[in-house]
This record gives C-alpha cells, sequence and structure tokens, in this order.
C-alpha cells in the first residue's frame, strides 16, 4: 500500500471530503484549517486592522487583552477580548451587499448565542478616526468614556 500523496492527510478515509472552514466532518472540528486561515489573514490585514491594532495591542485599552484574527468555529474574529467577551469586527464595503447582510446576522447571533458581544464598525470608520472608534470599544466595555 502506498502512503499518501504530498499535501494529503494520512487519515483521510476514502469518500471523506474537508468541509466548509471551520465545520467538522463527522463531527469532528477543522480548527487546524481556521488557523491557518487567521494566520493568513493576519498576515493580510487591511490598513483600517493595522491602525486598529495598534490602538488595541499591549492592554493599552482599558489594560484588557486583545486577540487579532481569532478562530471561534466556525468563524475567525477580527478582534478578541477574552475577558470582556467582546468581538469588534471591522466591516468593508461588501458587507453592504444583501447576501452579506445577512451572513453577518447569522454570524451575530451565534456569538450572542455564545454569550460574546459584536461590535461592528466600517473600515472608514477607523480610517477617519480610529481613537474614536477605540473610545467606543472602551465605552461598550466599561460603560464609561475614557
Amino acid at each position: 500500500m502506498q502512503g499518501p500523496k504530498s499535501g494529503e492527510r494520512r487519515n483521510k478515509r476514502p469518500g471523506q471530503d474537508a468541509g466548509p472552514v471551520g465545520v467538522g466532518v463527522e463531527g469532528r472540528s477543522r480548527t487546524g484549517t481556521l488557523r491557518s486561515l487567521a494566520r493568513r489573514l493576519r498576515k493580510d490585514c487591511t490598513e483600517a486592522e493595522q491602525q486598529l491594532w495598534r490602538l488595541l495591542r499591549g492592554r493599552q485599552l482599558g489594560g484588557l487583552k486583545f486577540r487579532r484574527q481569532h478562530p471561534m468555529p466556525p468563524y475567525v474574529l477580527d478582534f478578541y477580548c477574552p475577558e470582556a467577551r467582546l468581538c469588534v469586527e471591522l466591516d468593508g464595503g461588501q458587507h453592504c451587499l444583501p447576501h452579506n447582510r445577512w451572513s453577518d446576522a447569522r454570524r451575530d447571533a451565534f456569538l450572542a448565542r455564545s454569550g460574546i458581544r459584536v461590535l461592528r464598525f466600517t473600515n472608514d470608520e477607523v480610517l477617519r478616526a480610529p481613537e474614536a472608534v477605540a473610545d467606543a470599544i472602551y465605552e461598550r466595555i466599561f460603560n464609561r468614556r475614557r
């Protein structure tokens, strides 16, 4: 019997396909694939994500730790603060399309069921006024201004 071809999984059974990112086949999680996607998203981030990350990283906002492109199967969250159970999503122009709005609402509902609050900003908001966005995040977490 021959071994797997380059790039093939050893434990893959005949007829088993990878399925969508983050969704397990036969109930198993695809977190490895999701982690790879998160790494790629961190590497290829937008200018808005870079600007906001500069303000959130290193516990600069209220002493809280934020994670960037955090895997939360079946999704990858743009920014996540575990202590506050808060997800911050940055939306580009494609999020205005009806199908994407529906997908965002579905994702937000999933996160809400998991006890995670979601705060959304457009890329334009972050690029125009990053400090105002950071203030809004702070307010949402601590219910007061910085």
